[in-house]
């Protein structure tokens, strides 16, 4: 069974222990025990649901990968300098 979100995209599917450490981070998020790698209280839920997946990709729990940013073509740019000295 496939979920959609409101733009009508499936959305990633995540396995039962991810499920659970996310719900496990949650419960520490509110608790107050939940520390971001610089030390610092995380008081974000993003912030907190991203804590959770890289844990349980650690772990190898069944998580989709980290989207990355692609890398955008290049395009030549033509100088118009060279072209106006050729066609004289």
């Amino acid at each position: 069974m496939a979920f959609f979100n409101r733009v009508g995209k499936t959305m990633a599917k995540y396995g039962k222990k991810t499920q659970d450490q996310v719900k496990r981070t949650m419960r520490r998020r509110k608790k107050g025990s939940l520390k971001s790698g610089s030390g610092r209280k995380v008081k974000s839920r993003k912030q907190a649901i991203a804590i959770a997946l890289s844990e349980s990709r650690k772990k190898g729990y069944k998580t989709p990968r980290k989207k990355t940013s692609k890398p955008r073509k290049k395009t030549a740019k033509k100088s118009t300098r060279s072209r106006s000295r050729s066609k004289k």
